[in-house]
Protein backbone atom coordinates (compact mmCIF):
# COMPACT_ATOMS: atom_id res chain seq x y z
CA UNK A 1 0.00 0.00 0.00
CA UNK A 2 2.91 2.57 0.95
CA UNK A 3 4.76 1.60 -3.00
CA UNK A 4 0.90 2.40 -4.45
CA UNK A 5 0.96 6.51 -2.92
CA UNK A 6 4.78 6.85 -3.44
CA UNK A 7 4.04 6.19 -6.81
CA UNK A 8 1.17 8.33 -6.95
CA UNK A 9 3.16 11.07 -5.31
CA UNK A 10 5.87 11.28 -7.88
CA UNK A 11 3.54 11.10 -10.47
CA UNK A 12 1.71 14.04 -9.02
CA UNK A 13 5.28 15.85 -8.84
CA UNK A 14 5.87 14.89 -12.37
CA UNK A 15 3.46 16.85 -13.45
CA UNK A 16 3.81 19.77 -11.91
CA UNK A 17 7.49 20.19 -12.93
CA UNK A 18 6.06 19.35 -16.54
CA UNK A 19 3.58 21.71 -16.52
CA UNK A 20 6.08 24.37 -15.14
CA UNK A 21 8.13 23.65 -18.24
CA UNK A 22 4.95 24.39 -20.43
CA UNK A 23 4.34 27.29 -18.74
CA UNK A 24 8.14 28.39 -19.89
CA UNK A 25 8.19 27.37 -23.27
CA UNK A 26 5.39 29.13 -24.32
CA UNK A 27 7.22 32.25 -23.64
CA UNK A 28 9.21 31.37 -26.93
CA UNK A 29 5.87 31.06 -29.38
CA UNK A 30 7.03 34.25 -31.83
CA UNK A 31 11.13 34.04 -31.32
CA UNK A 32 11.47 29.95 -31.43
CA UNK A 33 10.41 29.25 -35.24
CA UNK A 34 11.16 27.44 -37.24
CA UNK A 35 12.03 25.43 -33.88
CA UNK A 36 10.16 24.26 -31.37
CA UNK A 37 8.90 26.09 -28.00
CA UNK A 38 10.82 23.75 -25.14
CA UNK A 39 11.33 24.87 -21.11
CA UNK A 40 13.44 22.70 -18.78
CA UNK A 41 12.71 22.73 -14.99
CA UNK A 42 15.85 21.19 -12.66
CA UNK A 43 14.45 20.21 -9.16
CA UNK A 44 16.07 18.60 -6.20
CA UNK A 45 14.73 17.54 -3.26
CA UNK A 46 11.10 18.64 -4.00
CA UNK A 47 13.21 22.14 -4.91
CA UNK A 48 13.60 24.28 -8.44
CA UNK A 49 17.26 25.21 -8.58
CA UNK A 50 17.01 25.64 -12.36
CA UNK A 51 15.11 26.57 -15.24
CA UNK A 52 14.69 27.89 -18.97
CA UNK A 53 13.34 28.02 -22.04
CA UNK A 54 14.37 28.09 -25.77
CA UNK A 55 14.25 31.98 -26.12
CA UNK A 56 15.10 32.72 -29.78
CA UNK A 57 16.18 30.19 -32.90
CA UNK A 58 20.03 29.85 -33.38
CA UNK A 59 20.48 30.59 -29.46
CA UNK A 60 20.86 28.01 -26.35
CA UNK A 61 18.08 25.78 -26.09
CA UNK A 62 15.63 25.11 -22.62
CA UNK A 63 18.03 22.46 -21.35
CA UNK A 64 21.52 24.85 -21.59
CA UNK A 65 19.57 27.89 -19.69
CA UNK A 66 18.45 25.67 -17.26
CA UNK A 67 21.54 24.46 -16.29
CA UNK A 68 22.99 28.06 -16.53
CA UNK A 69 20.61 29.05 -14.36
CA UNK A 70 21.68 26.95 -11.26
CA UNK A 71 23.86 28.62 -8.51
CA UNK A 72 27.13 27.67 -7.85
CA UNK A 73 25.85 26.61 -4.32
CA UNK A 74 23.34 24.24 -5.61
CA UNK A 75 26.09 22.87 -8.55
CA UNK A 76 26.70 19.58 -6.07
CA UNK A 77 22.70 18.98 -5.86
CA UNK A 78 23.35 18.12 -9.90
CA UNK A 79 24.02 14.19 -9.27
CA UNK A 80 20.47 14.18 -6.69
CA UNK A 81 18.90 16.15 -9.40
CA UNK A 82 15.99 15.63 -11.89
CA UNK A 83 15.73 17.45 -15.05
CA UNK A 84 12.25 17.89 -16.43
CA UNK A 85 11.96 18.92 -20.18
CA UNK A 86 9.07 18.88 -22.45
CA UNK A 87 10.34 17.88 -25.42
CA UNK A 88 13.31 15.24 -26.30
CA UNK A 89 16.62 16.53 -25.64
CA UNK A 90 18.12 16.56 -29.03
CA UNK A 91 20.96 14.30 -30.41
CA UNK A 92 22.08 16.40 -33.14
CA UNK A 93 24.67 19.11 -33.64
CA UNK A 94 23.06 21.70 -35.02
CA UNK A 95 23.07 25.76 -34.53
CA UNK A 96 23.97 24.80 -30.73
CA UNK A 97 25.57 21.02 -29.25
CA UNK A 98 23.66 18.07 -28.21
CA UNK A 99 21.40 18.75 -25.17
CA UNK A 100 21.80 14.97 -24.33
CA UNK A 101 25.18 15.53 -23.95
CA UNK A 102 25.53 18.13 -22.01
CA UNK A 103 22.95 16.29 -19.81
CA UNK A 104 24.84 13.01 -19.55
CA UNK A 105 27.89 15.82 -18.56
CA UNK A 106 26.21 17.30 -15.44
CA UNK A 107 25.54 14.08 -14.00
CA UNK A 108 21.70 13.92 -13.01
CA UNK A 109 20.26 11.09 -11.75
CA UNK A 110 17.27 11.44 -13.32
CA UNK A 111 15.45 12.94 -17.07
CA UNK A 112 11.70 12.93 -17.19
CA UNK A 113 10.54 14.35 -20.77
CA UNK A 114 7.08 15.06 -22.00
CA UNK A 115 7.08 13.63 -25.24
CA UNK A 116 9.58 12.54 -28.23
CA UNK A 117 11.02 15.15 -30.95
CA UNK A 118 9.41 13.70 -34.40
CA UNK A 119 12.29 15.50 -35.94
CA UNK A 120 14.35 13.19 -37.96
CA UNK A 121 17.92 13.92 -36.52
CA UNK A 122 16.31 13.46 -32.78
CA UNK A 123 13.37 10.83 -32.42
CA UNK A 124 14.47 8.62 -29.62
CA UNK A 125 18.29 9.08 -30.14
CA UNK A 126 18.74 11.43 -27.27
CA UNK A 127 16.90 9.46 -25.03
CA UNK A 128 18.64 6.47 -25.44
CA UNK A 129 22.17 7.97 -25.28
CA UNK A 130 20.53 9.73 -21.88
CA UNK A 131 19.42 5.78 -20.97
CA UNK A 132 22.86 4.30 -22.15
CA UNK A 133 25.16 6.78 -19.41
CA UNK A 134 23.13 5.39 -16.87
CA UNK A 135 20.26 8.14 -16.21
CA UNK A 136 17.10 7.11 -15.11
CA UNK A 137 14.53 8.32 -17.98
CA UNK A 138 11.32 8.94 -17.89
CA UNK A 139 8.70 10.14 -21.09
CA UNK A 140 5.56 10.53 -21.26
CA UNK A 141 4.31 13.02 -18.84
CA UNK A 142 1.76 15.20 -20.03
CA UNK A 143 2.35 14.00 -23.25
CA UNK A 144 -0.77 14.98 -24.89
CA UNK A 145 -0.58 18.87 -23.58
CA UNK A 146 3.55 18.75 -24.47
CA UNK A 147 2.40 18.15 -28.08
CA UNK A 148 -0.05 20.32 -28.31
CA UNK A 149 2.08 23.40 -27.75
CA UNK A 150 4.34 22.20 -30.45
CA UNK A 151 1.38 20.78 -32.95
CA UNK A 152 2.95 23.13 -35.80
CA UNK A 153 6.10 21.80 -35.53
CA UNK A 154 5.13 18.05 -35.04
CA UNK A 155 3.01 18.38 -38.01
CA UNK A 156 5.27 19.77 -39.83
CA UNK A 157 8.23 17.48 -40.00
CA UNK A 158 5.52 14.39 -39.74
CA UNK A 159 3.73 14.73 -42.48
CA UNK A 160 6.19 17.29 -44.42
CA UNK A 161 3.18 19.91 -44.76
CA UNK A 162 2.05 22.80 -42.37
CA UNK A 163 -0.71 22.72 -40.01
CA UNK A 164 -3.87 23.62 -41.47
CA UNK A 165 -6.75 25.53 -39.53
CA UNK A 166 -9.97 26.20 -41.93
CA UNK A 167 -12.32 29.18 -40.50
CA UNK A 168 -15.14 30.65 -41.49
CA UNK A 169 -17.83 32.82 -40.32
CA UNK A 170 -21.76 31.84 -40.85
CA UNK A 171 -25.13 32.76 -39.99
CA UNK A 172 -27.85 31.26 -38.00
CA UNK A 173 -28.85 29.36 -40.69
CA UNK A 174 -25.73 28.73 -42.29
CA UNK A 175 -24.69 31.11 -45.20
CA UNK A 176 -21.41 33.26 -45.30
CA UNK A 177 -22.76 36.22 -47.36
CA UNK A 178 -25.89 37.66 -48.26
CA UNK A 179 -26.98 37.33 -51.73
CA UNK A 180 -23.50 36.81 -52.65
CA UNK A 181 -22.42 40.06 -51.25
CA UNK A 182 -20.20 40.12 -48.26
CA UNK A 183 -21.45 40.47 -45.16
CA UNK A 184 -20.04 41.62 -41.44
CA UNK A 185 -20.77 38.47 -39.61
CA UNK A 186 -18.19 38.81 -37.17
CA UNK A 187 -18.44 41.08 -33.98
CA UNK A 188 -15.50 44.09 -33.44
CA UNK A 189 -14.42 41.41 -30.24
CA UNK A 190 -14.57 38.49 -32.45
CA UNK A 191 -12.92 40.15 -34.86
CA UNK A 192 -10.11 41.16 -32.93
CA UNK A 193 -10.01 37.44 -31.40
CA UNK A 194 -9.45 36.90 -35.56
CA UNK A 195 -6.57 39.23 -35.51
CA UNK A 196 -5.10 37.50 -32.55
CA UNK A 197 -5.20 33.49 -34.19
CA UNK A 198 -3.67 35.23 -37.05
CA UNK A 199 -0.41 36.32 -35.42
CA UNK A 200 0.27 32.66 -33.92
CA UNK A 201 0.03 31.72 -37.57
CA UNK A 202 3.09 31.44 -40.52
CA UNK A 203 0.93 31.83 -43.62
CA UNK A 204 -2.57 32.34 -44.75
CA UNK A 205 -4.63 31.83 -47.90
CA UNK A 206 -7.85 33.15 -49.53
CA UNK A 207 -9.35 32.03 -52.85
CA UNK A 208 -9.25 34.05 -55.85
CA UNK A 209 -12.41 35.30 -55.95
CA UNK A 210 -13.01 36.47 -52.25
CA UNK A 211 -9.29 38.63 -52.72
CA UNK A 212 -10.90 39.99 -55.67
CA UNK A 213 -14.65 40.45 -54.40
CA UNK A 214 -13.42 41.64 -51.04
CA UNK A 215 -9.38 42.53 -51.18
CA UNK A 216 -9.08 41.44 -47.62
CA UNK A 217 -5.53 42.82 -46.15
CA UNK A 218 -5.31 39.18 -44.00
CA UNK A 219 -3.18 40.90 -41.52
CA UNK A 220 -2.73 41.30 -37.51
CA UNK A 221 -4.02 45.67 -37.51
CA UNK A 222 -6.21 44.61 -34.48
CA UNK A 223 -3.29 42.83 -32.09
CA UNK A 224 0.11 42.68 -31.72
CA UNK A 225 2.61 40.41 -33.35
CA UNK A 226 3.85 39.30 -36.69
CA UNK A 227 1.17 39.01 -40.17
CA UNK A 228 1.29 36.08 -41.28
CA UNK A 229 2.59 35.64 -45.35
CA UNK A 230 -0.40 35.94 -47.67
CA UNK A 231 -1.34 33.59 -50.30
CA UNK A 232 -3.94 33.39 -52.93
CA UNK A 233 -5.48 30.31 -54.73
CA UNK A 234 -6.07 30.51 -58.75
CA UNK A 235 -6.54 28.33 -61.35
CA UNK A 236 -2.71 28.90 -61.81
CA UNK A 237 -1.60 28.45 -58.22
CA UNK A 238 -3.09 25.71 -56.49
CA UNK A 239 -3.30 24.00 -53.07
CA UNK A 240 -0.38 21.51 -53.80
CA UNK A 241 2.07 24.31 -54.95
CA UNK A 242 0.98 26.58 -52.03
CA UNK A 243 1.64 23.78 -49.67
CA UNK A 244 4.93 22.50 -51.26
CA UNK A 245 6.17 26.62 -50.88
CA UNK A 246 5.09 26.71 -47.16
CA UNK A 247 7.21 23.55 -46.53
CA UNK A 248 10.41 24.98 -48.36
CA UNK A 249 9.78 28.14 -46.51
CA UNK A 250 9.65 26.16 -43.21
CA UNK A 251 6.13 28.16 -42.66
CA UNK A 252 4.59 25.20 -39.85
CA UNK A 253 1.08 26.62 -39.75
CA UNK A 254 -1.36 27.60 -42.35
CA UNK A 255 -5.02 29.29 -42.10
CA UNK A 256 -7.39 28.80 -44.94
CA UNK A 257 -9.86 31.68 -44.90
CA UNK A 258 -10.99 31.41 -48.25
CA UNK A 259 -15.07 31.31 -49.51
CA UNK A 260 -16.84 28.13 -49.85
CA UNK A 261 -14.96 26.26 -53.15
CA UNK A 262 -11.80 26.90 -51.30
CA UNK A 263 -12.37 25.53 -48.08
CA UNK A 264 -14.20 22.73 -49.23
CA UNK A 265 -11.65 21.55 -51.30
CA UNK A 266 -9.28 21.18 -48.15
CA UNK A 267 -12.04 19.36 -46.80
CA UNK A 268 -12.21 16.94 -49.72
CA UNK A 269 -8.86 16.01 -49.40
CA UNK A 270 -8.47 15.97 -45.98
CA UNK A 271 -6.33 18.67 -45.62
CA UNK A 272 -6.90 20.08 -42.20
CA UNK A 273 -6.43 19.53 -38.47
CA UNK A 274 -8.58 22.30 -37.39
CA UNK A 275 -11.61 23.66 -38.13
CA UNK A 276 -12.98 27.20 -36.52
CA UNK A 277 -16.82 28.19 -37.12
CA UNK A 278 -17.70 31.58 -35.74
CA UNK A 279 -21.95 31.54 -35.89
CA UNK A 280 -23.88 34.81 -35.30
CA UNK A 281 -27.14 35.68 -34.81
CA UNK A 282 -27.99 36.61 -38.51
CA UNK A 283 -30.49 35.38 -40.64
CA UNK A 284 -29.87 35.86 -44.62
CA UNK A 285 -32.48 34.71 -47.00
CA UNK A 286 -30.23 33.58 -49.44
CA UNK A 287 -26.51 33.34 -50.06
CA UNK A 288 -23.33 31.23 -50.11
CA UNK A 289 -23.86 28.32 -47.80
CA UNK A 290 -21.24 27.14 -45.44
CA UNK A 291 -18.98 23.81 -46.06
CA UNK A 292 -20.05 20.98 -44.77
CA UNK A 293 -18.31 19.41 -42.18
CA UNK A 294 -16.56 16.36 -42.83
CA UNK A 295 -17.52 13.19 -41.26
CA UNK A 296 -14.18 12.55 -38.82
CA UNK A 297 -14.88 15.48 -37.00
CA UNK A 298 -15.34 15.98 -33.60
CA UNK A 299 -16.15 18.98 -31.48
CA UNK A 300 -12.81 20.37 -29.21
CA UNK A 301 -14.72 23.32 -27.46
CA UNK A 302 -17.02 25.73 -27.45
CA UNK A 303 -16.82 29.55 -26.80
CA UNK A 304 -19.07 32.31 -26.03
CA UNK A 305 -18.87 35.58 -26.38
CA UNK A 306 -22.07 37.98 -26.42
CA UNK A 307 -24.19 36.33 -28.97
CA UNK A 308 -21.13 35.03 -31.18
CA UNK A 309 -20.70 31.36 -30.29
CA UNK A 310 -17.00 29.92 -31.43
CA UNK A 311 -17.13 25.93 -31.96
CA UNK A 312 -13.66 23.99 -32.77
CA UNK A 313 -12.99 20.97 -34.34
CA UNK A 314 -10.70 18.37 -34.75
CA UNK A 315 -10.29 14.84 -36.80
CA UNK A 316 -11.35 12.21 -34.33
Amino acid sequence: MKKTIVMENQKELDERYMRRCLQLAANGRYTTKPNPMVGAVIVCDNRIIGEGYHIRCGEAHAEVNAFASVRPEDESLLKDATIYVSLEPCAHFGKTPPCCDLIIRKGVKRCVVGCVDPFAKVQGRGLQRIREAGISVTVGVLEQECQELNRFFFTYHQHHRPYILLKWAQTANGFLDDHGQALAISSPFTKMLVHQLRSQYDAIVVGRVTDEREHPLLNVREWSGPSPCRYVLSHDYGIDQLLNDCYERQQQSLIVEGGRQTLQSFIDRGLWDEIRIETAPLMTEEGTTAPLLPADVSLEKEEQYGDRVIRWYRKN
